[in-house]
């Protein structure tokens, strides 16, 4: 069972910056895709940006040049890196862990992460 914690997420001021991380317990983390999702009060989960095991980054078009995704194997980490914040980007931000790396199903959910973007 591969367990996975989010962490930096906090309150910040419009056209601020926030780093997520997102830590694995176990090593074959490593190997699995990941995704960053997040869900807004009263909307939907959604897909923000991902991340496949050999470290290529795909975004959702409107995140694009302002969230970026990287990884760290050492460290067994994901890291999303969010720029020019805005008070839509207030969600609780989610990691999952993709095991097959097709994107169709995620199989390791974190527990989230708060951010709030408000003057």
């Amino acid at each position: 069972q591969v367990h996975l914690a989010e962490s930096g997420g906090g309150s910040v001021q419009p056209g601020g910056s926030l780093r997520l991380s997102c830590v694995a317990n176990d090593t074959s983390f490593n190997y699995y895709g990941v995704g960053w999702f997040r869900q807004a009060p009263g909307k939907g989960r959604e897909f923000v940006a991902g991340v496949n095991w050999r470290g290529g980054a795909y975004y959702v078009d409107s995140m694009k040049g302002r969230f970026a995704v990287a990884r760290d194997n050492a460290k067994t980490a994901v890291y999303l890196q969010m720029n020019k914040l805005e008070p839509d980007d207030t969600a609780v931000y989610y990691c999952a862990a993709d095991v097959s790396g097709y994107r169709e199903k995620y199989d390791y959910w974190g527990q989230g992460t708060q951010v709030t973007v408000s003057l």
